[in-house]
């Protein structure tokens, strides 16, 4: 192996050395914004299930029937 071959080949491992490095700094990245995203798909569940149960405890005499209804403003 000449000089020259040992260039390019230090060049080519430095090359694959740098792409690999951006790599997993982008997987880090991906991997942090997933659990993120993961943490406000559970609080938004938890809010649903709450507002479930809100709806479903409530008295039905707190709530005002379509017949019941006092019509809009333009009638």
């Amino acid at each position: 192996m000449t000089s020259r071959d040992t260039n390019e080949v230090e060049l080519h491992i430095i090359e694959l050395e740098s792409k690999l490095a951006f790599q997993d700094d982008a997987m880090q990245h991906l991997s942090n914004e997933l659990l993120e995203h993961q943490k406000r798909i559970d609080l938004l569940q938890r809010q649903v299930v709450m507002l479930a149960k809100q709806l479903s405890n409530r008295d039905d005499g707190d709530m005002v029937s379509a017949d019941q209804e006092p019509p809009p403003p333009h009638y």
